[in-house]
């Protein structure tokens, strides 16, 4: 009895100090949610019985959810399906590091980097090597 009455409480406490994380409202959260998500897998283990696992899988679960749900990532994702592979990458790149055309001199001026993210000019494997060194990728994923 008093053990069910421990656990109860922990997962009381568990769920207060969660729900942020797991009930996405704003990007704010959002942002925070991917974060914790990150340091955790970082920390897990690699096994099945590892106890962060469920922790990771919530989480996901509301990230999932969030990203569903929010107008700019949903349009963002539509654009990405009608692009080429690696203008989609190097936009996501762009995005995440909040990247304009004059901030990637590893593709050259910015009149050629708006010609690549418009689809009239294809990336080079010069700029594909580039681009990969400089953001810590592997060059397979522009392709």
């Amino acid at each position: 009895m008093i053990m069910g009455l421990m656990t109860k409480d922990a997962f009381r406490d568990f769920s207060n100090i969660a729900s942020p994380f797991l009930n996405l409202k704003d990007k704010a959260h959002y942002l925070s949610a991917l974060e914790l998500i990150e340091d955790l897998m970082q920390e897990a283990e690699d096994t099945l019985d590892e106890p962060l696992n469920p922790v990771i899988e919530m989480l996901s679960q509301a990230i999932e959810t969030y990203e569903n749900q929010d107008d700019d990532i949903v349009t963002f994702e539509k654009e990405a399906e009608l692009l080429a592979n690696d203008i989609s990458v190097l936009r996501l790149i762009m995005d995440q590091y909040d990247l304009g055309v004059d901030d990637v001199p590893e593709i050259g001026s910015k009149s050629m980097v708006s010609r690549v993210l418009n689809g009239k000019r294809d990336l080079n494997k010069n700029h594909i090597k580039a681009l990969s060194d400089r953001f810590g990728v592997n060059p397979n994923i522009f392709f």
